[in-house]
């Protein structure tokens, strides 16, 4: 595998997580919001339904705060390498972004 297959997984598993933590933060207002919605309701089983679910969302901003602290940490990390990179190896840099420019021109004057 090279290089720029593992930046690529890395970048799309970057955007998988984002995508997650989104849907996440989605799901859990969506739960609070049925849990406001229903706390007049009486019953056992409806009090323990909703203790259980309050705990759920707890563990999930948890996670959550996790996730978003290593997508954070591995962002920082890649941006830091490709610095790195583009100071050490200057000439290759300014050919690698030619030669992507001359590519993304080619591919957008063929419509």
């Amino acid at each position: 595998m090279n290089a720029n297959s593992d930046y690529n997984e890395a970048e799309s598993t970057d955007v998988t997580k984002k995508q997650l933590i989104i849907d996440l933060k989605n799901v859990m207002v969506d739960a609070e919001a049925l849990i406001k919605a229903t706390a007049n309701q009486g019953g056992e089983a409806l009090v323990t339904a909703r203790s259980r679910v309050e705990d759920s969302i707890a563990r999930a901003r948890e996670k959550i705060s996790d996730l978003e602290e290593a997508l954070l940490f591995r962002t920082k990390a890649a941006v830091e390498a490709t610095d790195t990179y583009v100071h050490e190896n200057p000439w290759q840099a300014i050919g690698i972004g030619a030669g992507l420019g001359l590519l993304v021109g080619f591919l957008i004057s063929r419509r």
